[in-house]
């Protein structure tokens, strides 16, 4: 296995703005209030980056008044960067969980809207199966890895917590020291068949909340299919998130061939509510031109400007590229 090297969310945008002024206090009483925004960062990045923050300043210009919480997975707020790479990724989640319904702004509202960069897409994905109080209305992700990793690339020459993380792939990926401890390896996923049984047994994050397992969870499905819009973007040239597929839960098979999500029993079979999402026009497959987390801010403007805003807000539907046809 190669060990990866990875973008921050600070790539999605170039210049960076003043950190994010503090929320006023809002009752969405007022038809017109914007539901709150979620953010959940990808591998390598932190919750106060200079990026997020931009993309935070972004939301507000598009919906004023927005609340945008930045998601920090560690229970006292420190090492935020560090646990991208190292950490259990199910207590990451419940972490996450226990953060937003304790947040008085955010366990007041009706819903909140969602993005995740990355890997932020299927954690914030699993906080939707595994608690969604406050409920989402609208997840979005751009690039995240969905149907999992098959391979790890380079990191970084000088980036050592990666380097020491990715270090922890020498031992055996599915044994319990790296499934608890490493993030990437809790959604690495094979396509050899044997490892895929190891990975159904093993597997610490995505197996469980992609519903592979014999016994179905119910209340993923019921969590996901409520949500009002899922959108998935896939970088189209991305060399970061092998395969690329994955961003739209694609299968990607050791002859090169691929799956895409409509011909596979994940989606046949409604294991995850992805079939009723998509019955009910909720389901978007996106694509761009670029690698990873090469987001044009004018991408990043139209979404934003599509799915967020007030509670009772429908978003408009846009055409779709023939690419997502799956």
């Amino acid at each position: 296995m190669r060990t990866p090297c990875l973008l921050t969310a600070t790539a999605v945008l170039g210049s960076s703005l003043a950190a994010i002024p503090p929320a006023h206090d809002t009752t969405y009483e007022d038809i017109d209030s914007p539901l709150p925004l979620v953010i959940w960062h990808g591998l390598g990045d932190a919750a106060n980056g200079e990026g997020l923050a931009q993309i935070a300043r972004l939301a507000d210009a598009i919906a004023p008044g927005i609340f945008v919480h930045i998601v920090n997975p560690t229970p006292d707020g420190t090492d935020d960067r560090s646990a991208t790479f190292l950490g259990n990724v199910t207590q990451q989640v419940q972490t996450v969980c226990d953060q937003l319904a304790a947040n008085p702004i955010l366990s007041t509202a009706p819903a909140i809207d969602a993005i995740g960069f990355s890997q932020g897409g299927q954690f914030l994905r699993g906080y939707i199966e595994r608690c969604n109080f406050p409920p989402v209305r609208n997840l979005i992700t751009f690039g995240s890895q969905h149907n999992g990793i098959t391979e790890f690339k380079e990191c970084g020459p000088v980036d050592y917590i990666c380097k020491t993380a990715m270090a922890l792939l020498r031992f055996n990926v599915w044994g319990g020291f790296v499934q608890n401890r490493l993030v990437p390896a809790q959604y690495y996923r094979p396509v050899g068949a044997d490892d895929y049984d190891s990975y159904l047994e093993h597997s610490n994050y995505l197996a469980d909340i992609n519903n592979e397992r014999a016994l179905r969870n119910e209340t993923y499905k019921e969590n996901l299919a409520a949500l009002s819009n899922f959108v998935m973007y896939m970088f189209n040239n991305d060399t970061v998130s092998i395969p690329k597929e994955s961003s739209w839960f694609g299968e990607v098979h050791p002859n090169g061939q691929s799956t895409p999500l409509k011909e596979r029993k994940l989606y046949k079979q409604d294991w995850l509510g992805l079939k009723a999402l998509d019955s009910k026009g909720a389901l978007s497959f996106r694509a761009i031109d670029g690698d990873h987390m090469q987001i044009p801010e004018q991408v990043l403007n139209d979404t934003m400007a599509e799915f967020l805003g007030p509670y009772k807000k429908k978003a408009v539907p846009v055409a779709e590229p023939e690419s997502g046809e799956l």
